[in-house]
């Protein structure tokens, strides 16, 4: 049967997702459980992500075909009916909302719960029907902004040479980042004249009309028209807040135009922008974001026209307490797949990142802040999952501190184009991205791995006290260097970043079909392996560092071979997968977070196509 009902505004769930006013100048994105699921699982994985009060959406995603929209209408209707009941219970009633870029279903309700009520109805939907591969909450993220001041080069001291500018004067004159698209997923942009030109396509991914506040839904105009509240529209005590222009700011910082003898410079000013608007009023959804991210990198989301502009850098400047769940998680994945470095803001909530999503997802360049004088800024996350830090602001000491680029004036909608002051780990991220873009744009060769790796490996010594910050301090001039194999300073990163060894090709040793039988990688190689029957299943075991990051990359054989791909923690709970279709290569990363080494496994099963000695060959590559 069919519910229906009149939704309340979004904005009144929104409450517990706004950052603090030390996170303000450093949106958040959308957070991610490597928690995935498998299908050996006893149970269905559902993730249990803290630190949002509430939501009206939750995510479900099928096992078996058919998923989604292309599901027949007895099937939707079942579906329907067991997530109805669920939702009863809690006195709300449902309605499917769309699909994923990743197979999964957005289901409203009508009205908005505590997130321990999501999470407890999603757990009913997954115990009750066997078919539910994940079901999670729809979580809600938002953003913040600061205060405008005047412009110039000379303010820009977070892109300088000195001790703690990134050095892009250096790294121009080896490219200035042509030929790089850097996808700002964000709250859109506006036609600024020191940035409008720098802009190339770009979508509106909200799906909601109550969040996008532009009257529609997903569209290809991705300029923002605002996101002021009033008291009380995100939640019980919110304050009203003016528009952010965040995205805007961001993008500034990244290729605003240089040498137009006005206003500022981006760090990689001949890249070019692709906008990709997610946060609207009072935040915006995870299921968003997470398209975002798939089509940006240059993936498939129904409904939407492929992308013509591909980027190879996404900057989410953005991000919200929590556990990084299983949707983010996959688009993160799909992304890496695709080729896009993904750079996340670490948050301004002044905790470990490890409680900061997505920056604690698996796969993420995780960016602190520090301020003008090189200390750890005082808002900034820190952790040993932050991999660089960037200049972020630091303006309890003025606010010329802080990172100047491009604004609005429009206190609710558009108003004049202007410049300001933010800080915030979001605006360090966007230095980082500019400097990914940079290092492309001079070997577009390079892997989003290979990017982090020079980013890290030439980054400066701290010059003050960033206790957790990562690697070091980003140098935008020794990384391109590097990247072209030029001469670089001798860094001294903190922590040294593990090496990565080059994969020897070896063949898997049967049987290999439980994790206790699992075959031992005792160093990063690819080996050679098949799928004997339909029933075959392959386990490897690998013993990871602490602090590194083991990415298993699946390449069947044949275009009609469809595996799948899992990675378990030591006390076998499932961690994250990829399952793309037939011939698709599946890649999968997770980070070790704790203090000592610990195993992992890979898993690779039978989906559907061919079997045995040569229709079922394939190789997995594992690497850390």
């Amino acid at each position: 049967m069919q519910h229906t009902f009149t939704r309340r505004p979004v904005a009144a769930v929104a409450a517990g997702v706004l950052l603090a006013s030390s996170w303000a100048l450093a949106p958040h994105a959308v957070a991610a459980t490597s928690e995935g699921t498998a299908p050996d699982a006893s149970a269905p994985a559902v993730q249990a992500p803290a630190g949002s009060t509430g939501t009206d959406r939750i995510i479900v995603r099928y096992r078996t075909q058919p998923l989604g929209a292309s599901a027949g209408s007895d099937v939707q209707s079942a579906r329907q009916d067991r997530i109805a009941r669920a939702a009863q219970a809690r006195g709300a009633a449902v309605e499917y909302v769309r699909d994923t870029a990743q197979g999964a279903q957005v289901w409203a309700l009508s009205a908005p719960l505590p997130l321990a009520d999501v999470e407890a109805l999603a757990a009913q939907v997954a115990a009750e029907d066997p078919g539910v591969e994940y079901a999670e909450p729809d979580r809600i993220l938002t953003a913040s902004a600061a205060a405008p001041n005047d412009p110039s080069w000379s303010s820009l001291w977070g892109l300088q040479t000195s001790d703690v500018g990134i050095g892009v004067l250096g790294a121009w004159d080896v490219t200035r980042g042509a030929g790089v698209n850097v996808a700002v997923i964000d709250t859109g942009f506006r036609p600024h004249a020191d940035l409008a030109s720098a802009v190339v396509g770009g979508y509106d991914m909200i799906s909601d009309t109550q969040v996008s506040n532009d009257g529609n839904g997903r569209d290809a105009d991705a300029r923002d028209p605002g996101d002021h509240t009033a008291a009380g529209e995100c939640g019980a005590g919110t304050p009203a807040s003016s528009s952010s222009w965040h995205g805007t700011h961001v993008a500034g910082t990244i290729a605003a135009v240089a040498g137009n003898g006005a206003g500022v410079a981006g760090g990689a000013p001949e890249s070019k922008i692709l906008p990709l608007r997610v946060l609207g009023t009072c935040g915006g959804y995870t299921s968003d974001i997470a398209d975002a991210m798939v089509w940006a990198s240059g993936g498939t989301v129904s409904g939407v026209a492929a992308n013509p502009n591909r980027a190879r850098v996404l900057n989410l400047s953005l991000g919200g307490s929590g556990a990084c769940d299983t949707t983010s998680q996959r688009a993160i994945t799909a992304a890496r797949a695709n080729g896009a470095v993904v750079v996340v803001a670490a948050g301004n909530e002044r905790t470990n990142v490890s409680t900061s999503s997505p920056a604690n997802c698996s796969g993420v360049i995780a960016v602190a802040a520090y301020g003008p004088t090189g200390a750890r800024a005082s808002y900034s996350n820190y952790g040993t999952l932050v991999d660089i830090a960037a200049p972020g602001g630091e303006m309890s000491g003025g606010q010329t501190r802080g990172i100047l680029s491009t604004l609005n004036s429009g206190a609710t909608g558009p108003g004049a184009d202007t410049y300001a002051y933010y800080q915030g780990t979001s605006m360090a991220t966007p230095h980082v991205a500019a400097a990914a873009a940079l290092v492309l744009a001079a070997n577009p060769a390079l892997t989003p791995d290979q990017v982090e790796s020079t980013l890290k490996s030439t980054a400066r010594p701290f010059v003050a006290s960033c206790t957790s910050c990562g690697a070091g301090m980003v140098d935008a001039n020794a990384a391109v260097r590097a990247a072209t194999g030029g001469t670089n300073p001798t860094p001294t990163p903190t922590p040294t970043p593990t090496p990565t060894t080059t994969p020897v090709a070896t063949s898997e040793v049967e049987p290999n079909n439980t994790r206790s039988a699992a075959n031992a990688v005792a160093s990063a190689r690819t080996l050679s392996a098949t799928i004997g029957s339909s029933t075959d299943t392959d386990y490897f075991a690998v013993a990871v560092p602490p602090g590194a990051t083991l990415t298993a990359r699946l390449t069947p054989s044949s275009s009609t071979a469809d595996y799948d791909l899992y990675l378990y923690g030591s006390s076998s709970q499932p961690l994250t997968s990829s399952t793309l279709g037939a011939g698709r290569i599946d890649t999968a990363s997770v980070r070790n977070t704790g203090t000592t080494t610990a195993t992992y496994y890979a898993r690779t099963t039978y989906y559907r196509g061919g079997t045995g000695a040569s229709a079922g060959a394939y190789t997995i590559q594992l690497s850390w």
